[in-house]
């Protein structure tokens, strides 16, 4: 079977990951019907050709930060070596080029409170090819929280529900410098054996577990599935910004959540208060989606669409060399 081509189990596999991504494979493989070993060798080579990851990674406000999106113009000879810098990095994500290789944007995490003096736009490339840089404050993720629903449709209610693991009431958590080591670990390879984070953090194995329970329970650490969506059939991607009347954010925010070829869409600030990143299988069908679902959404004012040219960064996954 071509490595590059999932198929239906495959799918479910993703999806399963989607729902806990550290559920052990005898458990996938039985509420799926298939064997511990199959589950594990789909995974495997799913992720030995890039095509499937599970990430692990803390949710900003909970370790004090801020997600900024920060969209780059340049000119087109610069794009490629701009992106690849700010992919490298440890603080972005989603690094993207966009509009014909004239655009870059990413998303970038700073302190809420940069007691230092340090300025976000002061770690950026600098370059005399850079045209403009704008950076818009996440405010709010508003859908797509959950997963992207093109990769997220292929289980059934009650598998999902067999899938969804049992958590205690959430407990506070403050993290700490220790937990750094633990972090980085899990946002490289999210389904990290107890043994190798346990190399990586210098902790006992016992150490490990409670605090990765500790992490999740208190919704600190959340596991996401990068994986691209042209597996999938799809193979027109967007960024779309909206400009919406603040009385209609709330509605228009909750349309979108409705909408599947919604990936992720959050509110920031600045002209344009909504950014999203729209998923269809062609062009043809990326118009109609802004002709008949956009366009007909009451207090949208203005759409501009950046059309994705190349992913260089997802959540935690560098896809460059």
């Amino acid at each position: 079977m071509d490595p590059l081509t999932l198929d239906d189990l495959d799918r479910r596999i993703v999806h399963a990951l989607q729902v806990d991504g550290r559920a052990p494979f005898s458990r996938i493989g039985e509420v799926l019907g298939a064997s511990d070993r199959t589950v594990a060798r789909r995974y495997r080579r799913l992720r030995s050709v890039g095509a499937v990851r599970v990430v692990g990674l803390p949710h900003a406000a909970a370790i004090g930060h801020v997600d900024w999106l920060i969209r780059i113009r340049c000119t087109p000879d610069a794009a490629v070596p701009l992106a690849t810098a700010l992919a490298r990095r440890a603080d972005t994500s989603w690094v993207l080029i966009l509009s014909g290789g004239t655009e870059i944007s990413c998303i970038t995490r700073t302190r809420r409170h940069a007691d230092d003096g340090e300025l976000l736009l002061q770690r950026l490339p600098r370059s005399p090819k850079v045209t403009a840089v704008t950076a818009y404050c996440v405010l709010r993720g508003v859908a797509g929280l959950d997963g992207w629903p093109g990769r997220t449709s292929a289980l059934a209610p009650a598998e999902i529900a067999a899938l969804t693991p049992a958590r205690p009431p959430a407990r506070p958590v403050t993290p700490t410098p220790a937990d750094n080591a633990l972090l980085s670990a899990l946002a490289r390879d999210g389904r990290a054996d107890f043994p190798a984070l346990a190399r990586a953090t210098g902790w006992s194995e016992t150490t490990v577990r409670r605090r990765l329970d500790e992490l999740q329970q208190s919704g600190l650490l959340y596991f996401d599935v990068d994986v691209e969506p042209a597996l999938f059939g799809y193979h027109a991607e967007a960024l779309l910004w909206l400009t919406v009347a603040p009385a209609a954010l709330t509605p228009v925010t909750g349309a979108l959540a409705t909408h599947p070829e919604i990936g992720y869409a959050a509110a920031i600030t600045g002209p344009a208060n909504i950014s999203a990143t729209v998923i269809c299988r062609d062009l043809d069908a990326l118009y109609d989606y802004l002709a008949d679902r956009v366009g007909s959404l009451p207090g949208v004012t203005g759409a501009e669409t950046s059309p994705v040219v190349r992913r260089l960064k997802n959540a935690g996954t560098l896809l460059v060399p």
